[in-house]
C-alpha cells in the first residue's frame, strides 16, 4: 500500500547477481536444474539497467523456441525491457506486435507504453492489434491514449459498447483523454457500483488517469479493497491540489472515510434475500470480492453482537494467514469492540508482513474503537514509519483516543498530506 512497498517484490532474489542471472537467460533448458530459473532471470534483472542486461533481455526475445519456459521467460523478458524504459529496445519489442499468442503482444504493448514512442508506425502497428479477435484491448486502448495517438479514436470510440466492463470504461477513458472533453468521464461513475468486481477495479484506474475529480467521494464508497480506493483517491490528491484543481476539503472526508472503512460507508452492490448464519458470513471474509465481504462484515456488525467468539476462531483456523480475511476480523473485532482481542490486534498493527500493510491501518482504527488508553504508545510508535495510510491511520486514532501528540509529532511529516491532515486535527481540536 505505501509508497515504500510498491516496489517490495523487484528485488525478491538479492542473492542472484547480474552475470549469474544473465546466465540462466542464456542457457539451454536442458542444462538447468529448475527451468523456471530462466523466468526468474529475466524478471530480476530489472534490478540491472546495464547494456549487458538490456542485450540480453533483448536477445531472449529474439528467442521464439516453443518451450514454454521460453515463452513465459520471453514474454517476461518484454516486460523488463518496458520497466528499464529501454529504447533501443523498441524494434524489438515492436516486432512482437505482429504475434499470435494475446499475452505476448499485451507485454509488448504494455512495454511500448511504458517506453514512450513519437514513432507512428510503432503506433498505427499497436491501434491495428484493435481489429484483432481475443487481444487485451483494455491495455491497447490505455497505451494509444497515454500516448496521445489521435487517430485511434474512432476505432477507441468503438469499444465504448463493448461487453465487457473494463474494456468499455478504459475506452470512455481513452475518449476523454484524446478529446479533451471532461464530461464524457462522468459515464465512468456507474461502474464504481458494478456487480462485477473486475469492472469496479478496472474504473477506480479509468478515473485516475482521465483525472476526475468529481469522482472522489464515490470512490470513498466503491466496494472494492480499501487498497485500490486509497490508490485512486491519494493519487488524485495529489495531482489536483498542488495543482488548484481541487482543494483538501475536498480529499479529506473521503480519505477518512476510506481509512475508518466501515461498511456502512460504502455503496454495496450485494444484497441478502434473508440473514444468512454466521457460518455463512465467516466464510465470505475469505472471499476475493471485497463487496462481498463488505456485506458480510456489515450483517455480522448488525446482526451478530457477540460474533468474536466465532471470529477468532477462524482466526486461529485460518484467518491469521490469509490477508484478506485478517483485514476483516482485525475491523470487526474493532467494530464490535471485543476488548479481550486487544493484544491480537496491536499484533496486527505491528506486523510487518509486506501482504498484511493494510491491517496495521485497520488495527489502529480498530484500537481507537476498543479505546484502550494503553494503545496511545502503540499508536506512537508507528508514527516513523515511512508508510503514510498507517501514519494517517494512527492519526486518527490517537485522535479519537483524546492524545493530540501525533498532531505535534506529524506536523512537519515530509508527506504534504501528512502535514495538511495533522495541521487541521490540530486547529480542530483548539476550536473545540
Amino acid at each position: 500500500m505505501g509508497r515504500a512497498m510498491e516496489n517490495r517484490f523487484s528485488n525478491i532474489f538479492p542473492g542472484l547477481g547480474e552475470e549469474q542471472a544473465i546466465a540462466f537467460l542464456t542457457m539451454p533448458l536442458e542444462q538447468m536444474e529448475d527451468t523456471s530459473d530462466r523466468y526468474i532471470a529475466a524478471a530480476h534483472l530489472v534490478n540491472f539497467p546495464t547494456d549487458r542486461s538490456i542485450s540480453a533481455l533483448i536477445a531472449a526475445i529474439e528467442d521464439t523456441n516453443p518451450a514454454l519456459d521460453h515463452r513465459i521467460a520471453r514474454r517476461k523478458a518484454i516486460e523488463t525491457l518496458g520497466r528499464l524504459k529501454a529504447e533501443r529496445a523498441l524494434p524489438y519489442i515492436r516486432a512482437c506486435l505482429s504475434e499470435e499468442d494475446s499475452y505476448t503482444v499485451e507485454n509488448a504493448v504494455w512495454a511500448i507504453g511504458e517506453i514512450g514512442t513519437t514513432d507512428p508506425a510503432i503506433l498505427e502497428a499497436i491501434a491495428s492489434v484493435l481489429t484483432r479477435p481475443a487481444q487485451s484491448y483494455r491495455t491497447i486502448i490505455q497505451v494509444l491514449a497515454k500516448l496521445n495517438y489521435q487517430p485511434a479514436l474512432e476505432r477507441i470510440v468503438a469499444f465504448e459498447q463493448s461487453s465487457e466492463p473494463p474494456i468499455a470504461s478504459a475506452a470512455i477513458t481513452a475518449a476523454s483523454k484524446l478529446t479533451g472533453d471532461q464530461s464524457r468521464a462522468a459515464a465512468l461513475m456507474d461502474y464504481l457500483q458494478h456487480p462485477n468486481v473486475n469492472a469496479r477495479r478496472g474504473v477506480l484506474q479509468d478515473l485516475m488517469d482521465v483525472e476526475y475529480y468529481p469522482a472522489m467521494s464515490e470512490i470513498a464508497a466503491c466496494p472494492v479493497s480499501v487498497v485500490f480506493r486509497l490508490r485512486a483517491i491519494r493519487h488524485l490528491a495529489d495531482r489536483g491540489v498542488p495543482s488548484g484543481a481541487i482543494f483538501f476539503d475536498a480529499v479529506e472526508p473521503s480519505l477518512d472515510r476510506t481509512l475508518k472503512d466501515h461498511p456502512a460507508g460504502l455503496k454495496l452492490v450485494h444484497r441478502y434475500d434473508q440473514t444468512p448464519v454466521l457460518e455463512f458470513l465467516l466464510s465470505e471474509l475469505y472471499g476475493t470480492d471485497f463487496g462481498r465481504c463488505y456485506l458480510a462484515t456489515q450483517t455480522i456488525i448488525e446482526q451478530y453482537p457477540d460474533a468474536a467468539k466465532a471470529l477468532l476462531a477462524t482466526y486461529e483456523a485460518a484467518g491469521h494467514n490469509d490477508y484478506g480475511a485478517h483485514y476483516h476480523i482485525v475491523k470487526l473485532l474493532g467494530w464490535l469492540r471485543h476488548t479481550p482481542s486487544y493484544d491480537l490486534i496491536v499484533s496486527a498493527l505491528q506486523d510487518r508482513r509486506p501482504q498484511f500493510m493494510k491491517s496495521r491501518s485497520a488495527a489502529a482504527i480498530a484500537l481507537a474503537q476498543l479505546g484502550d488508553p494503553r494503545a496511545v504508545a502503540e499508536l506512537k510508535s508507528c508514527l516513523g514509519l515511512p508508510i503514510w495510510e498507517l501514519k494517517y491511520s494512527c492519526l486518527l486514532a490517537l485522535t479519537q483516543l483524546g492524545d493530540l501528540s501525533g498532531c505535534e509529532v506529524l506536523k512537519d511529516d515530509e508527506d504534504w498530506l501528512i502535514r495538511t491532515r495533522a495541521s487541521r486535527l490540530a486547529q480542530a481540536a483548539l476550536t473545540h
